[in-house]
């Protein structure tokens, strides 16, 4: 009798919207932006108080995911720290929070629509992003909020 192995599944990421994303970070519970853009997106403008680690990085054959990612999240929030990921329309941060669900992070959330909104294949806002929300945009951060200092 043949032995077929059981599939792993993430658990499912709970998705959330810019407005509640906006509302957990005013909350005062602890809530942390983790921005997975890359740098110069995150240069280009962010959430406030955004913590960048970029979950993709460009590599010889071009985009690939950041061999560091999970590494440096853990070098800089306990696995009980509650991580809301976004990016810029939704895909990236959602992959990213699969990833730090499956690595142990248990109060992980994505933005859907994440920075600029998701879209759908006319090009369609399906789902609004923090920015085009009309939410604040900062373009400064401190150094301790940025991927050269957080890895």
């Amino acid at each position: 009798m043949p032995v077929f192995a059981m599939p792993v599944f993430a658990m499912d990421v709970k998705r959330i919207t810019a407005d509640e994303t906006k509302a957990l970070l005013d909350s005062g519970q602890g809530y942390v932006y983790l921005d997975v853009r890359t740098v110069e997106e995150f240069d280009a403008g962010h959430v406030p108080g955004a913590k960048n680690i970029p979950f993709l990085m460009a590599g010889p054959a071009g985009m690939a995911v950041n061999p560091d990612f999970v590494q440096v999240v853990g070098k800089n929030f306990a696995k009980d720290s509650k991580l809301i990921c976004g990016c810029q329309k939704g895909g990236r941060s959602y992959k990213a929070a699969e990833i730090l669900q499956s690595a142990g992070y248990a109060n992980v959330v994505d933005m859907r629509g994440g920075f600029g909104g998701e879209t759908d294949h006319c090009g369609c806002v399906v789902a609004p992003g923090w920015a085009s929300s009309g939410k604040p945009v900062a373009q400064d951060s401190p150094p301790s909020d940025r991927y050269s200092s957080l890895k």
